[in-house]
């Protein structure tokens, strides 16, 4: 069956092993100094270890792959305690896959296996998905009420990449902005500091198909002269996949387009 799942590019890899302990499924081994995929029936394709690899040298990709086995995820799991059993559950939970997750728990009850979530003020495991823990900001902000006049700088409509034809006249001769969609949100500056005398395309890399991001792009690159791309992303693990996408797609472009990163802390830093 043709499904999304992990792809790693050993030649970036440089075997630190920082994506397995986030991998509570067990499809990724540290084999001959690289990661590796040891199975597809372990890789749900949601892609929590995308973040933790600091040579971004893992993406989604759909292929032709084995289905997910949950149950046979379920059996690697048990022996590795109850925290990882856990972080599997949760991992589940937080990206909705509740079909996944009821095999999951059916097959703990019928083992006699019972697993106590945690306290809710304790912190989300690191296995789990960072960029949805919930934080109140609201201590941290300026409390000034003095209001400022700003313009957009907004050049064009529309801006979200799946609405965009790749030749849109906008993306000639064009910095384009990269954008992951909370990044306006968090980022106080965001139309004076990224977005002023750029085109933009934006989305989100964890609840969209990164694959045809990746692909869109591609185009886009192709079929423009694109001056300089800029990429801006939050800090939390599930954004790096944007940032592997614009890569990619300009090294499948064949062309040599300057390529920036810029990261947005939760609390709107650059």
């Amino acid at each position: 069956m043709e499904r999304e799942i992990i792809k790693i590019n050993e030649e970036k890899c440089n075997g630190c092993g920082l994506c397995i302990p986030n991998c509570p499924e067990g499809a990724i081994q540290i084999i001959d100094g690289k990661a590796r995929l040891i199975s597809d029936l372990f890789c749900d394709g949601l892609g929590a270890c995308i973040g933790h690899c600091p040579e971004g040298a893992i993406k989604v990709e759909k292929r032709e792959a084995d289905p997910y086995d949950e149950i046979k995820v379920m059996e690697n799991i048990i022996p590795q305690g109850e925290n990882t059993i856990r972080a599997h559950l949760e991992h589940l939970e937080e990206h909705g896959e509740k079909e996944f997750l009821k095999q999951a728990v059916d097959f703990l009850n019928d083992r006699g296996i019972k697993i106590k979530k945690k306290e809710k003020q304790e912190s989300v495991l690191p296995c789990g998905c960072p960029g949805s823990q919930m934080q109140d900001l609201s201590k941290t902000k300026n409390t000034s009420s003095e209001k400022v006049e700003l313009s957009s700088e907004l050049q064009q409509w529309p801006v979200q990449l799946n609405l965009l034809p790749p030749q849109a006249p906008f993306f000639e001769n064009s910095d384009l902005l990269v954008c992951a969609d909370c990044v306006p949100f968090a980022h106080a500056n965001f139309h004076q500091e990224l977005l002023k005398d750029k085109s933009i395309v934006i989305g989100c890399p964890k609840l969209d198909d990164i694959g045809a991001y990746e692909e869109k792009l591609t185009e886009i690159f192709k079929n423009n002269n694109i001056k300089s791309v800029t990429v801006a992303i939050m800090e939390v693990p599930c954004c790096y996949g944007m940032y592997s996408a614009v890569e990619n797609a300009i090294r499948e472009s064949g062309k040599e387009i300057k390529l920036t990163q810029k990261i947005i802390s939760v609390r709107g830093d650059i």
